[in-house]
């Protein structure tokens, strides 16, 4: 595993809890002073089970330390993100006994867009989602929020070349799906029941030239009114479902 620095907290109840759920490893847990209720007690309950450090300070110097605006009172230093390999994502679907289903995100850069796409992705049983590491967002304590703690159990893989990436998965057998305007097919008229790497392009400029080039088809959504392009979380939940609908049939 590749440890990088990108996170060293994660914030809110509802992604503390999964966090602690998880079984990752926590340094410590800060709690406002006097935050007791609700989910709070699940949260120190756990966190005593587990003999993790706990320390309750007051709420004005917790919202120094917190990088969100609605932590609700509660957070968790963890240990640096840890990063997999893209070859522990195909593993996933091996143990799995499941066709290989992948997210390329090509240059997402607005980490609660990232968070979003995480999100739906764990609920869609994605096997593990590919990033850039320049000029996209990583995983923080934001991305872990909007995410509500879907990043402890999704395999995120952070890649020097997506382009050389889209070639390894092409050699170990997954077909490349680019999500663009400038096709004809309509993505529920595509068959996604093969090995699946779905690239989802940046939020203003979509697929770089090179990786739309190295995908094996392309589809779109059909745009109806005077907007011409969707929220780049919303396309990839779009997509994304119908690869589920068209493998539960």
């Amino acid at each position: 595993m590749e440890k990088q620095e990108y996170q060293d907290q994660v914030e809110g109840r509802n992604s503390v809890l999964e966090l602690l759920e998880s079984g990752r490893d926590v340094n410590k847990i800060l709690v406002a002073k006097g935050e007791k209720h609700g989910s709070i007690h699940k949260i120190i309950a756990i966190a005593k089970e587990r003999k993790i450090l706990l320390t309750e300070i007051e709420r004005n110097k917790l919202n120094q330390i917190a990088q969100t605006e609605n932590y609700q009172g509660v957070i968790a230093i963890v240990p640096p993100f840890d990063y997999c390999e893209v070859e522990d994502i195909l593993e996933v679907a091996s143990k799995r006994h499941e066709t290989p289903f992948i997210l390329v995100l090509d240059g997402i850069e607005d980490p609660h867009n990232l968070g979003s796409i995480i999100r739906t992705a764990e609920t869609a049983g994605v096997h593990g989602i590919i990033i850039p590491k320049r000029r996209a967002a990583s995983v923080n304590s934001t991305v872990n929020k909007v995410s509500a703690g879907a990043v402890e159990h999704m395999q995120i893989a952070r890649v020097n070349n997506i382009n050389e990436t889209i070639r390894f998965l092409k050699e170990r057998g997954i077909w490349i799906c680019g999500t663009d305007m400038d096709t004809e097919v309509i993505y529920t008229k595509q068959d996604y029941k093969m090995p699946l790497a779905l690239v989802i392009g940046s939020e203003g400029f979509g697929m770089a030239r090179l990786v739309k080039e190295n995908c094996d088809f392309l589809v779109k959504i059909p745009m109806k009114g005077k907007i011409t392009s969707l929220n780049a979380s919303v396309s990839a939940g779009i997509v994304m479902y119908e690869v589920v609908r068209q493998r539960n049939k």
